[in-house]
């Protein structure tokens, strides 16, 4: 069989969270919440699912830059791939400095820094938005002459490398610490604090920050999160929240020259009330429910999710576009429901006919038949005619008592 073994990186990664979860536990540490590892773990498998379409397309634009503007033609020999490798971190560096000081790159990278917590699920917060801006940074490799095989393949190991940087249960690593970006590092990179603000962008390697005088020690323990917290399980509105906020605040700036000073400037220019003004608007929160129920559906929504991503992904050159198309539509919406129960309540009961519309089309696609049609159209019709009472019931099995 013709497996895509990339898919092992679920498994893996997800047994890395889980031995981080019990070491923690072991040294009496609390460095996982329920919500927080539910909203880090969606945006990781929208991005990985994503992915599924993106990754042709960002090898074909490495090819078609080296087949067209190559400067040098690079050959494939050990000084070469670490020539590679320090080209890459370098590019990162910049990528990612620019990424927190140009307000439309910010809109992409801010979803990785909304995590109020700091372990191995908050290295998926990932967005696919964030793939493509990187892509566009790295597209310089091909014209260098680096061939697009290599690069590729770098950027699985580069990619996998700041995983193991996103954990509190690492502490100093000696004189590591000089060389490589450390998970020390890292952690002042994503906290709060005012003095470790825009600092440490390394990837692999601290010596471009020492360089370029972005580099801070760890020394108080850092306060993760962004400088003003989300206070958000919604999935759509991790994504899109800072876009909108930047739209709104473009929207009401005067001039051509203030408008752009906010798109391509720092993310500072952006209004300090659009975020308010925005979550009356559109984010319909409410007063999060913690009920037992709501923890083990939400759950067995995620497991359920993660298997069907891994079989996906492992069996991918034998599933039809159709179905591909199916199968990302249904784990995004349910992933948008993951974060509709912790949080908008409204939307969650609705959202289940979305679903179940997914899931007939996959069904019919698979077999063609009337007769599969007529059942279908018979499950949905009595759903409609008994809609006030399925609802009840679906928020008694949620959160074990009835909500409006």
């Amino acid at each position: 069989m013709h497996l895509n073994y990339l898919a092992l990186a679920v498994p893996f990664f997800l047994t890395f969270i889980g031995l981080e979860y019990l070491v923690a536990g072991k040294q009496g540490k609390k460095y996982f919440k329920f919500n927080d590892s539910v909203t880090n773990l969606s945006v990781g498998i929208a991005e990985r699912l994503l992915d599924t379409f993106t990754v042709g397309l960002f090898y074909f634009v490495y090819d078609w830059l080296y087949r067209h503007f190559a400067i040098f033609d690079i050959k494939s020999s050990v000084l070469l791939w670490v020539a590679l490798l320090i080209c890459t971190d370098f590019v990162w560096y910049w990528y990612h400095r620019l990424a927190h000081e140009v307000t439309v790159f910010w809109c992409a990278h801010v979803v990785h820094h909304q995590s109020e917590e700091f372990n191995y699920t908050v290295s998926a917060r990932i967005t696919v938005f964030q793939a493509f801006i990187r892509t566009g940074f790295w597209a310089i490799l091909p014209v260098i002459g680096f061939p697009p095989a290599m690069i590729t393949s770098m950027l699985l190991v580069h990619g996998l490398y700041p995983f193991f940087i996103h954990t509190r249960t690492i502490g100093k690593l000696g004189i590591l610490e000089y060389i490589l970006v450390t998970p020390s590092h890292h952690r002042v990179h994503h906290a709060s604090n005012p003095q470790y603000l825009d600092k440490n962008y390394g990837d692999v390697f601290i010596i471009w920050d020492k360089l370029f005088g972005t580099f801070v020690k760890e020394e108080e323990e850092p306060v993760y999160g962004l400088t003003k917290p989300l206070e958000s399980n919604s999935f759509l509105w991790q994504h899109f929240h800072f876009i909108l906020e930047m739209l709104y605040s473009v929207r009401r700036a005067s001039g051509w020259r203030n408008k752009l000073r906010i798109i391509f400037g720092k993310p500072d220019y952006v209004d300090p009330e659009a975020r308010r003004v925005l979550e009356e608007t559109f984010l319909l929160r409410n007063p999060q429910a913690e009920a037992p129920r709501l923890i083990r559906y939400v759950l067995w929504q995620i497991i359920a999710t993660l298997l069907v991503l891994f079989s996906f992904l492992l069996l991918e050159y034998y599933v039809p576009v159709f179905i591909q198309v199916c199968v990302t539509l249904l784990i995004l919406l349910t992933l948008i429901n993951c974060g509709a129960i912790m949080e908008q309540k409204k939307w969650v009961f609705y959202l289940e006919y979305a679903r179940y519309l997914v899931l007939c089309l996959a069904g019919y696609y698979i077999w063609p038949h009337a007769g599969f049609l007529c059942a279908a159209a018979i499950v949905m019709i009595m759903a409609f005619y008994f809609q006030s009472h399925l609802r009840e019931h679906y928020l008694r099995l949620v959160y074990g008592y009835p909500r409006s």
